[in-house]
């Protein structure tokens, strides 16, 4: 028999998961941003990387809930990691207004973004299809795959780019549109609705730039 302090821990130790992994993501994405790296730089600044972990939260949480808070409380302790290293570590300040955007992200899109996975990985049909295909859209069409692209079409192609980078929108793109939906039928909505998105993320991509 599970008495009530054993489920408060068992619910607890997810949320104290999300907030560690969240604190260790922070710190990693800052320490990218100062390597000199171009590949670590990148992986914390495009959003695939961000958008495969709370994809995968909502994914393998049991409940809605569940998907909006460990996902939340991710992005959360990340954010505040990211930015008290830089304030606290590298003397970096007046960065408390975009701390604030990332903490209500945290509170808002982030959460709603788990539950809509959650909810999509357990249906099927176009609506599920189009909830994880176009964060995937999105995502192929704003870091190192579309300037790749566009670097083909101009016929100066150079994987020597940003090849870290296209890897890690690949494999985002491939776990969004084969790996999470439950069927056959969903995976085409999944790969129907993320090629409009793709075309539409440079344009998202500038809108969020404009407030972060």
């Amino acid at each position: 028999m599970i008495t009530r302090t054993g489920e408060r821990r068992t619910q607890a130790a997810p949320l104290a998961s999300s907030a560690a992994a969240g604190v260790l993501a922070g710190v990693a994405a800052k320490a990218g941003d100062e390597s000199g790296w171009r590949w670590a730089a990148d992986l914390g600044s495009y959003p695939a990387a961000w958008v495969l972990v709370v994809a995968l939260i909502g994914w393998r949480a049991p409940l809605p809930r569940a998907a909006a808070l460990r996902s939340g409380l991710f992005f959360a302790t990340m954010t505040v990691a990211y930015y008290g290293w830089a304030a606290l570590v590298l003397g970096f300040s007046g960065q408390a207004d975009l701390l604030v955007i990332w903490l209500l992200l945290s509170a808002t899109a982030v959460p709603a973004t788990g539950v809509a996975v959650h909810w999509a990985t357990r249906h099927t049909g176009w609506l599920p299809g189009a909830l994880l295909g176009v964060p995937a859209g999105l995502v192929l069409g704003s870091g190192g795959a579309r300037q790749t692209w566009l670097a083909w079409q101009d016929g100066a192609l150079s994987m020597a780019g940003r090849p870290v980078q296209t890897l890690a929108e690949v494999v985002t793109v491939l776990v969004l549109v084969l790996l999470l939906p439950r069927d056959h039928r969903t995976r085409l909505w999944a790969a129907a609705c993320a090629v409009p998105a793709t075309w539409l993320a440079p344009q998202v991509l500038d809108l969020l730039h404009r407030f972060v």
